[in-house]
């Protein structure tokens, strides 16, 4: 018996990080860990309606409409990621000191900003006109791209300095916090890598027929792949980790006292 499933590797891909998403929401509010991480929660719902969005109003509205609809929620996330970073950070490094804070900042947007500056084409702002709705969605696609890129280098330093200074900060391996943010360095690191990869590709290469047209289309096409399956992976290691208890929270909740019983009582007094 022969089963014919007429999937591509974009559908399964998109059908395991949607169905992860939901797995992990479930897990996000059935181990009350929102309340923890409210950013990162809202990170995730923003995530899933993006997805759903895409897959379903895709050819079926009109190119300006959804463009207006993605490229808002595609700021909308920037914005919320950056929250998500400022969220883990607070918690991984509470027992920071100021200075720490200030100088490991500091650093941070210093080497997020170089890496924005350098990565990718600029507009010239002089000839930016916000006269036309295409003009302002153009910038605001913009605005996102550079922002998301921002929000990439800024989780990879983070994941960086938390595995290396988390433990001495209250934020040690088995935390919640530093296997997070673990993930979100790493699916931030997979979208650069495919990214950089892409873009060195593209500029290095010059398509002489349909062939090798269709060969280049179908590098960048594995190169999105590969990223998604990494993010799937990453979904589920939060799953995991996000189900399992921190060591001693478990031992430290309070067991309700049983109150005796009348007749005990009467047995004792007698």
């Amino acid at each position: 018996m022969h089963f014919n499933f007429h999937f591509t590797a974009v559908q399964t891909l998109w059908t395991l990080t949607f169905a992860a998403l939901l797995v992990l929401l479930v897990v996000l509010l059935g181990r009350d860990r929102i309340r923890r991480f409210p950013w990162f929660s809202t990170s995730v719902v923003l995530v899933t309606l993006r997805l759903l969005i895409n897959r379903l109003l895709h050819d079926r509205l009109p190119p300006l409409t959804m463009g207006e609809i993605a490229i808002t929620l595609a700021l909308l996330s920037a914005l919320v990621s950056l929250a998500v970073l400022i969220e883990m950070a607070r918690r991984a490094f509470r027992r920071a000191s100021s200075r720490a804070w200030l100088v490991s900042t500091f650093v941070l947007l210093i080497i997020g900003g170089l890496v924005v500056w350098k990565w990718g084409p600029w507009p010239n702002f002089r000839t930016i006109a916000f006269d036309t709705l295409i003009a302002k969605l153009q910038f605001m696609q913009f605005i996102s791209v550079k922002l998301g890129l921002l929000v990439d280098v800024l989780s990879i330093g983070l994941g960086v300095l938390v595995v290396a200074a988390g433990s001495r900060y209250g934020a040690g391996w088995r935390t919640h916090v530093q296997r997070i943010v673990i993930g979100i360095s790493t699916a931030s690191l997979s979208q650069m890598t495919a990214q950089g990869v892409w873009q060195t590709i593209a500029r290095h290469t010059t398509p002489h027929s349909q062939a090798e047209y269709e060969r280049v289309i179908g590098i960048q096409e594995k190169l999105l792949n590969t990223n998604s399956a990494v993010f799937v992976l990453v979904i589920v290691w939060w799953i995991i980790c996000l189900w399992v208890d921190e060591p001693g929270t478990s031992a430290n909740r309070t067991v309700p006292e049983i109150a005796p019983s009348s007749s005990g009582a009467e047995v004792g007094e007698a």
